[in-house]
Protein backbone atom coordinates (compact mmCIF):
# COMPACT_ATOMS: atom_id res chain seq x y z
CA UNK A 1 0.00 0.00 0.00
CA UNK A 2 1.39 3.41 -0.96
CA UNK A 3 2.86 5.30 1.95
CA UNK A 4 3.23 2.27 4.20
CA UNK A 5 6.54 1.13 5.63
CA UNK A 6 7.72 -2.36 4.65
CA UNK A 7 11.08 -3.72 5.79
CA UNK A 8 12.55 -7.20 5.49
CA UNK A 9 13.07 -9.25 8.62
CA UNK A 10 16.45 -10.86 8.88
CA UNK A 11 15.12 -14.07 10.41
CA UNK A 12 13.21 -16.49 8.24
CA UNK A 13 13.16 -14.23 5.18
CA UNK A 14 9.67 -12.91 6.03
CA UNK A 15 8.84 -9.29 5.56
CA UNK A 16 7.62 -7.13 8.37
CA UNK A 17 3.97 -6.12 8.20
CA UNK A 18 2.95 -2.90 6.48
CA UNK A 19 2.28 -0.18 9.04
CA UNK A 20 -0.39 2.41 8.32
CA UNK A 21 -1.06 5.61 10.26
CA UNK A 22 -4.75 6.34 10.81
CA UNK A 23 -6.30 9.36 12.53
CA UNK A 24 -9.38 9.10 14.73
CA UNK A 25 -10.96 12.56 14.65
CA UNK A 26 -14.15 14.38 15.47
CA UNK A 27 -15.60 16.94 17.81
CA UNK A 28 -15.26 17.25 21.56
CA UNK A 29 -16.75 14.30 23.44
CA UNK A 30 -17.68 12.11 20.45
CA UNK A 31 -15.79 9.04 21.71
CA UNK A 32 -12.32 9.21 20.13
CA UNK A 33 -10.45 8.22 23.29
CA UNK A 34 -12.98 5.44 23.91
CA UNK A 35 -12.58 4.08 20.38
CA UNK A 36 -8.79 4.00 20.50
CA UNK A 37 -8.90 2.32 23.91
CA UNK A 38 -11.52 -0.23 22.84
CA UNK A 39 -9.75 -1.44 19.72
CA UNK A 40 -6.08 -1.11 20.69
CA UNK A 41 -4.16 -4.33 21.38
CA UNK A 42 -1.70 -2.39 23.55
CA UNK A 43 -2.41 -0.20 26.55
CA UNK A 44 -3.18 3.09 24.79
CA UNK A 45 -1.17 6.21 25.39
CA UNK A 46 -3.51 8.94 26.59
CA UNK A 47 -2.93 12.62 27.23
CA UNK A 48 -6.09 13.37 29.16
CA UNK A 49 -6.33 16.18 31.67
CA UNK A 50 -9.22 17.08 33.98
CA UNK A 51 -11.60 19.77 32.83
CA UNK A 52 -11.21 22.81 35.07
CA UNK A 53 -12.95 26.08 35.80
CA UNK A 54 -10.48 27.77 33.43
CA UNK A 55 -12.32 26.14 30.50
CA UNK A 56 -15.69 27.67 31.39
CA UNK A 57 -16.82 29.91 28.57
CA UNK A 58 -14.14 28.42 26.29
CA UNK A 59 -15.16 24.76 26.00
CA UNK A 60 -18.63 23.93 24.70
CA UNK A 61 -20.03 21.25 27.03
CA UNK A 62 -23.54 21.24 25.53
CA UNK A 63 -24.57 17.60 25.23
CA UNK A 64 -21.47 16.34 27.08
CA UNK A 65 -22.01 17.91 30.49
CA UNK A 66 -20.89 14.71 32.22
CA UNK A 67 -17.36 14.86 30.76
CA UNK A 68 -14.67 15.25 33.41
CA UNK A 69 -11.47 14.98 31.30
CA UNK A 70 -10.28 15.91 27.82
CA UNK A 71 -7.52 14.91 25.43
CA UNK A 72 -4.98 17.71 25.20
CA UNK A 73 -2.53 16.22 22.69
CA UNK A 74 -3.37 12.78 21.31
CA UNK A 75 -4.39 9.21 22.01
CA UNK A 76 -2.24 6.44 20.57
CA UNK A 77 -3.03 2.78 20.01
CA UNK A 78 -2.17 -0.12 17.72
CA UNK A 79 -4.15 -2.93 16.13
CA UNK A 80 -2.90 -5.82 14.03
CA UNK A 81 -5.48 -6.38 11.30
CA UNK A 82 -3.63 -9.30 9.67
CA UNK A 83 -0.17 -10.85 9.52
CA UNK A 84 0.88 -8.24 6.99
CA UNK A 85 -1.00 -5.14 8.20
CA UNK A 86 -0.68 -3.15 11.44
CA UNK A 87 -2.56 0.09 12.06
CA UNK A 88 -1.19 2.85 14.27
CA UNK A 89 -4.09 4.91 15.59
CA UNK A 90 -3.76 8.57 16.53
CA UNK A 91 -6.77 10.13 18.24
CA UNK A 92 -6.95 13.90 17.80
CA UNK A 93 -7.97 16.39 20.48
CA UNK A 94 -11.54 17.54 20.00
CA UNK A 95 -11.58 20.98 21.57
CA UNK A 96 -11.16 23.88 19.16
CA UNK A 97 -8.26 25.37 21.13
CA UNK A 98 -6.21 22.23 20.42
CA UNK A 99 -7.02 21.93 16.69
CA UNK A 100 -3.64 23.41 15.76
CA UNK A 101 -2.20 19.96 16.58
CA UNK A 102 -4.19 18.27 13.81
CA UNK A 103 -1.75 19.46 11.13
CA UNK A 104 1.17 17.72 12.84
CA UNK A 105 -0.83 14.59 13.58
CA UNK A 106 -1.95 14.36 9.93
CA UNK A 107 1.61 14.13 8.60
CA UNK A 108 2.02 10.64 7.12
CA UNK A 109 -1.59 9.61 7.76
CA UNK A 110 -3.12 7.55 4.94
CA UNK A 111 -6.69 7.80 6.17
CA UNK A 112 -9.03 8.85 8.94
CA UNK A 113 -12.15 7.91 10.85
CA UNK A 114 -14.44 10.83 11.66
CA UNK A 115 -16.54 9.96 14.69
CA UNK A 116 -19.98 11.57 14.73
CA UNK A 117 -22.42 12.14 17.58
CA UNK A 118 -25.84 12.62 15.97
CA UNK A 119 -26.94 14.62 19.02
CA UNK A 120 -24.34 17.24 17.98
CA UNK A 121 -23.67 16.79 14.23
CA UNK A 122 -22.16 20.28 13.86
CA UNK A 123 -19.21 19.16 15.99
CA UNK A 124 -18.15 16.91 13.08
CA UNK A 125 -18.01 19.55 10.35
CA UNK A 126 -14.50 20.78 11.19
CA UNK A 127 -13.02 17.26 10.95
CA UNK A 128 -14.82 16.51 7.67
CA UNK A 129 -13.61 19.81 6.20
CA UNK A 130 -10.05 19.18 7.44
CA UNK A 131 -9.73 15.85 5.62
CA UNK A 132 -11.56 16.97 2.48
CA UNK A 133 -9.23 19.97 2.10
CA UNK A 134 -6.14 17.78 2.48
CA UNK A 135 -7.37 14.97 0.24
CA UNK A 136 -7.09 12.40 3.05
CA UNK A 137 -9.64 9.60 2.55
CA UNK A 138 -11.97 9.08 5.50
CA UNK A 139 -15.02 7.20 6.65
CA UNK A 140 -17.78 8.42 8.95
CA UNK A 141 -18.42 6.34 12.06
CA UNK A 142 -21.65 7.24 13.86
CA UNK A 143 -21.11 6.48 17.53
CA UNK A 144 -24.26 5.02 19.06
CA UNK A 145 -24.34 6.44 22.55
CA UNK A 146 -26.15 4.07 24.91
CA UNK A 147 -26.22 1.61 22.00
CA UNK A 148 -28.79 3.69 20.14
CA UNK A 149 -28.85 4.70 16.45
CA UNK A 150 -31.99 6.80 16.04
CA UNK A 151 -31.37 7.94 12.45
CA UNK A 152 -30.88 5.98 9.22
CA UNK A 153 -27.56 6.24 7.40
CA UNK A 154 -29.00 8.21 4.46
CA UNK A 155 -30.41 10.87 6.79
CA UNK A 156 -27.00 11.22 8.44
CA UNK A 157 -25.27 11.44 5.04
CA UNK A 158 -27.64 14.22 3.98
CA UNK A 159 -27.26 16.13 7.28
CA UNK A 160 -23.47 16.05 6.92
CA UNK A 161 -23.60 16.91 3.19
CA UNK A 162 -21.33 13.98 2.33
CA UNK A 163 -20.49 12.85 -1.19
CA UNK A 164 -21.64 9.36 -2.16
CA UNK A 165 -18.12 7.92 -2.02
CA UNK A 166 -17.72 8.46 1.74
CA UNK A 167 -18.85 5.39 3.71
CA UNK A 168 -21.15 6.04 6.67
CA UNK A 169 -21.04 3.29 9.30
CA UNK A 170 -22.95 2.78 12.52
CA UNK A 171 -20.75 1.79 15.43
CA UNK A 172 -20.34 1.66 19.18
CA UNK A 173 -17.00 3.12 20.27
CA UNK A 174 -17.10 0.94 23.41
CA UNK A 175 -17.06 -2.33 21.44
CA UNK A 176 -13.82 -3.68 19.97
CA UNK A 177 -15.42 -5.59 17.08
CA UNK A 178 -17.52 -2.61 16.06
CA UNK A 179 -14.45 -0.34 15.98
CA UNK A 180 -12.43 -2.98 14.13
CA UNK A 181 -15.13 -3.18 11.44
CA UNK A 182 -14.94 0.60 10.96
CA UNK A 183 -11.16 0.42 10.53
CA UNK A 184 -11.45 -2.44 8.02
CA UNK A 185 -13.96 -0.38 6.01
CA UNK A 186 -11.45 2.47 5.93
CA UNK A 187 -8.68 0.11 4.75
CA UNK A 188 -11.03 -1.19 2.03
CA UNK A 189 -11.56 2.40 0.87
CA UNK A 190 -7.82 3.09 0.85
CA UNK A 191 -7.16 -0.04 -1.19
CA UNK A 192 -9.93 0.81 -3.66
CA UNK A 193 -8.60 4.34 -4.15
CA UNK A 194 -5.02 3.09 -4.58
CA UNK A 195 -6.01 0.54 -7.24
CA UNK A 196 -5.23 1.61 -10.83
CA UNK A 197 -8.27 2.73 -12.80
CA UNK A 198 -9.56 0.50 -15.57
Amino acid sequence: MAGSDTTARSSGGRSAPDTVKILIAGGFGVGKTTMVGSVSEIVPLRTEEPLTMAGLGVDDLNGVEEKRATTVALDFGRITVSDDLVLYLFGTPGQQRFWFMWNDLAVGALGAVVLVDVRRPKSSFAAIDFFERRGIPFVIAVNGFHGEHPYPVEDIREALALPDGVPVLLCDARERESCRDVLISLIDRLIAEAAPAG
